[in-house]
């Protein structure tokens, strides 16, 4: 049994809906597209935000997905906008903070937005508050915090971190005889041990090797022995999330590993993605013939060909946008979620209140097969303690064949079972 059932949500839909429905939900202004049919089409505001400019050794920079909020309006309103509307895209520079998270969302009520798309933060806490008030629909947000998998008015369009974990374990359970994984001495590193534990588990497989690194450190010779130790050198696999601190991990690792020795590294997406295997030789990287489990289909894709021919056609040139960056991606499926849904309103004013209802009753999101079709029933979401807002526990299995991500197994796998035993024992 998977456990799917209806979670408990903090309070209904319905109960707070009167009460903003006069108030921030409303849009302001009005307009009409070239082409758009007899009525009066208000315009679509939404923001976007991503930290852009942030400092320090540890500050996330995601200046690419915002670049991508931006180009896509640029696409749609070109040709007629949304079902008439035009969409007023507004971009706020989270900072990778706190106080900046706060902001954004703010302005995002402020601006009267129907739905904050394709963002990325580390700090729910902050942001998600001010959105549930004003009702405010989060929609595919990239799943770095854990509020996105549990805020009734977030809508994930992936399953996060759990479902890599998960996936990695089954895509690793296929051809290691010992695993070992290195992960962050923390407490969300203890989650990824036992999700991996989880997920061999149930492929009857041994338990990981589980190494603690620390997050910050610019060297892992000695994580790196312990993880070599532990995988054996024949057949063996070393999987590692530990975020942008992979690369240095492998770094090191591949300083101590043996010549000749047959140990496949691995890791999940937004640890090693097409960006760092170009950056670190293409080809000749370290990263060949690693082992990465994703959300999406790999970058090469067809299915990626329309956004690919947008950015080409109006992003300018900007260098911000990487079709192969994972938040460029989650930003435009985010945004054709938002385009399916205001296509099956056929209103002259979209609110956030309706969006929300429509995606509470079910509305099929289609994302041009880039995930399963989407829907945010209760009946829909993986029901499960710690991931009740999960609706899509899809994975792709990839690997890097000269110096690209290619698809490992055809299709999306599965993962639900492992999500709803890692909750029920976890």
């Amino acid at each position: 049994m998977t456990g799917r059932r209806r979670p408990t949500l903090p309070r209904s839909f319905s109960s707070f809906t009167g009460a903003v429905a006069a108030g921030a939900l409303l849009m302001t202004g009005c307009g009409v597209l070239p082409g758009a049919s007899g009525d009066s089409r208000e315009p679509v505001t939404v923001v976007t935000w991503a930290p852009s400019g942030a400092s320090g050794p540890d500050a996330a920079s995601m200046a690419g997905m915002t670049a991508m909020a931006q180009t896509y309006a640029r696409w749609i309103n070109g040709e007629g906008g949304i079902d008439g509307h035009e969409l007023r895209v507004i971009t706020c520079d989270e900072q990778d903070t706190s106080i900046g998270a706060g902001n954004c969302a703010r302005r995002a009520v402020k601006e009267g937005a129907v739905a904050v798309l394709g963002s990325y933060s580390r700090h729910g806490r902050a942001f998600m508050t001010p959105l549930e008030v004003a009702g405010i629909p989060y929609i595919g947000g990239y799943g770095a915090s854990e509020e996105e998998f549990r805020s009734y008015m977030s809508y994930p369009v992936m399953g996060g971190q759990s479902a890599l974990l998960a996936g990695n374990a089954e895509q690793l359970a296929r051809s290691c005889s010992r695993i070992s994984l290195v992960r962050p001495d923390t407490l969300a590193g203890d989650g990824q041990s036992w999700l991996l534990r989880t997920g061999l588990a149930a492929a009857h497989r041994p338990a990981p090797a589980d190494i603690r690194a620390a997050e910050t450190a610019t060297s892992y010779d000695e994580a790196a022995g312990q993880a070599l130790a532990g995988a054996g050198t024949d057949g063996g696999c070393v999987t590692a999330v530990l975020g942008d601190r992979t690369q240095t991990f492998f770094d090191s690792f591949r300083r101590l590993e043996p010549t000749g020795a047959s140990v496949r590294i691995s890791s999940v997406l937004g640890s090693i993605g097409q960006p760092l295997i170009d950056r670190t030789g293409g080809r000749g990287s370290p990263l060949e013939g690693a082992y990465v489990t994703g959300w999406y289909p790999a970058p090469g894709d067809a299915r990626w060909d329309p956004m690919r021919e947008v950015i080409s056609k109006h992003a300018f040139g900007d260098n911000r946008i990487d079709p192969d960056d994972t938040g460029v991606q989650t930003t435009w499926i985010a945004y054709s979620a938002l385009k399916s849904v205001i296509e099956t309103l056929h209103t002259s004013q979209i609110t956030s209140w309706k969006v929300a209802k429509a995606l509470n009753r079910g509305t099929r999101v289609n994302t041009g097969g880039l995930t399963p079709v989407l829907r945010w029933r209760y009946e829909d979401m993986l029901g499960s303690s710690s991931y009740p807002r999960i609706v899509n526990s899809k994975v792709t299995f990839q690997v890097v064949r000269e110096g690209r991500l290619v698809a490992d197994k055809k299709g999306f796998v599965d993962v639900t079972q492992t999500l709803a035993d890692a909750s029920a024992t976890g």
